[in-house]
This record gives structure tokens, C-alpha cells and sequence, in this order.
């Protein structure tokens, strides 16, 4: 069975396993017929391969287990934590602001200085990947790439739009068309003055 080799998820191979996969794939390559052997083969090395991943994700989630009560206990774990904390980010851990504040307490440490840059590199690279990756759907995929379609005027330059026959051309708007003066209210006439009789 393949066991996970290190924390990035990597599989060591045994030399039958090895053998099988190799068989797997000049099949896949070379599609021939393929004996009952073989398959049986190819099912048992999937589902160890599959065992195996899951295996790998078990020993990621404890790590980053560790990872939380060693940065719970700094400054005193300040040493267990830097080695775990090199172990997760090689084992792909996203650092997250947590880690950014443990390291920020660790002061003075030249180690956890040089590990402070790089989680911070890290968690910039991280956020602006993110940002990257929710302006792109905002234009659509079709909209993208304009595409002349066949039996248009792909090649051809139309030069000005020239008015159809039989239909003159609209006029412009003029803005005091579209956007008419406000008339202002007619002043109420005056009340009727009475005149003193004299």
C-alpha cells in the first residue's frame, strides 16, 4: 500500500505498486485489451491510493491541531511552534491572521522575524489571488473574445455608417428637446386694492 511521504500530500510507491501503475498506464496510452489481472490490480492500487490521500489529510488536519495549541501556549512554545508552523506552510498552510499575531509577540526571535516576512508575502500573494479570482467572473467568458461570424464583414473595413435607402436619417435631439426648461409659475394676480372714500 502507498503511505503519504511528507506533509504535501506526496505517496511513496512500493516496487509492485510501482509495477502496476506502470501497466496502468501504457494502458491508458495504448488502449488494448486488458486481462482480469490487470484490473484487479488497477481497483486494489486506486483504493490504496485513495486510503492513502485520506491518511495524508488526517496528518495535515492534526498538524494544524498542533499548529493552534502550540500558538495558544506562546511565548513558552515558542520553539515547537516555529518548527510546526514551517512544517504546516510547506505543507501548503495558508497563514492566517492568528499566525500573523503569534509571530508579531515573538519579538526579539530572528527566526520567527524570517518567518514573519514570509507568512506575510504569503498572506498578501493569498489575498490578492482571491481578489483576482472574484473580478474575473464579472465579465462573462462569451463576452471576452468578440468573434466575427461567418459571411460577415470579418476582413472587409465598413467605413462610415451610410443611411438605408428610403429612410432619412434621424435628427439629433437638441438638449432643450430632451431636457425641456422648467417654466416657472405664473405669479397669482394681485388682490384688488380698495380705494378710501374720501
Amino acid at each position: 500500500m502507498p503511505t503519504p511521504y511528507g506533509n504535501r500530500g506526496g505517496l511513496a510507491f512500493g516496487a509492485e505498486e510501482l509495477r502496476v501503475l506502470r501497466r496502468a498506464l501504457a494502458l491508458a496510452l495504448h488502449p488494448s485489451p486488458a486481462s482480469d489481472k490487470d484490473i484487479r490490480d488497477c481497483l486494489r492500487l486506486a483504493e490504496s491510493v485513495d486510503d492513502t490521500v485520506r491518511e495524508g489529510a488526517r496528518m495535515r488536519a492534526f498538524l494544524l491541531a498542533d499548529l493552534d495549541r502550540y500558538r495558544a501556549a506562546l511565548p513558552g512554545s515558542v520553539t515547537g511552534y516555529l518548527s510546526l508552523l514551517e512544517d504546516a506552510l510547506a505543507a501548503g498552510h495558508q497563514p492566517g491572521p492568528d499566525d500573523l499575531a503569534g509571530l508579531r509577540a515573538l519579538r526579539g526571535n530572528p527566526r520567527a522575524a524570517a518567518l514573519l516576512g514570509r507568512c506575510q508575502v504569503l498572506a498578501e500573494q493569498h489575498v490578492r489571488a482571491r481578489l483576482e479570482a472574484r473580478q474575473r467572473p464579472r465579465v462573462p467568458a462569451s463576452r471576452s473574445h468578440l468573434l466575427a461570424l461567418p459571411g460577415g464583414l470579418a476582413g472587409a473595413d465598413p467605413g462610415p455608417a451610410k443611411p438605408r435607402p428610403g429612410n432619412p436619417p434621424k435628427p439629433m435631439p437638441t438638449p432643450a428637446e430632451v431636457f425641456p426648461p422648467k417654466r416657472r409659475p405664473a405669479q397669482p394676480p394681485a388682490p384688488p386694492q380698495q380705494w378710501a372714500a374720501g
